[in-house]
């Protein structure tokens, strides 16, 4: 069941870097999501999969919230932290994690380090 999920998320980069919905775009999208190499960690479980799709789900208003508090209250402060990546992830939840670290306006993944640590670029409002 992973492997059609892992399927359908390099289908779903290919279509919003192509944005083209015709019917050889889709045969090449089909095309290099099935030639691209596998992973050869463990695959995400369903749960973590679940666990991914609903934290998309709740990243879209928070990020149109942290939208309009950055217009309304200017952030000045920046700050750079470090957090743990979770241990044994697929590439694709990987790539899920860092997608929604980066969605939201006030939060960029600026390295990801080979230990498990994703270095990340914090806006904050002015103290």
């Amino acid at each position: 069941m992973t492997g059609y999920l892992d399927f359908i998320l390099r289908l779903v980069i290919w279509f919003l870097l192509t944005a083209n919905w015709s019917m050889a775009n889709i045969v090449i999208g089909v095309c290099v999501a099935l030639l691209l190499p596998r992973s050869r960690t463990a695959p995400g479980t369903l749960k973590d999969w679940s666990q991914a799709l609903w934290k998309t789900i709740v990243a879209i208003p928070q990020a149109y919230l942290e939208a309009f508090q950055m217009i309304l209250h200017p952030h000045t402060q920046e700050t750079t932290t470090m957090e743990r990546a979770k241990l044994r992830r697929s590439p694709g939840l990987i790539f899920l994690e860092i997608f929604l670290i980066t969605f939201t306006p006030k939060t960029i993944v600026v390295k990801c380090h080979e230990e498990g640590f994703y270095e990340v670029h914090w806006v904050r409002p002015r103290r």
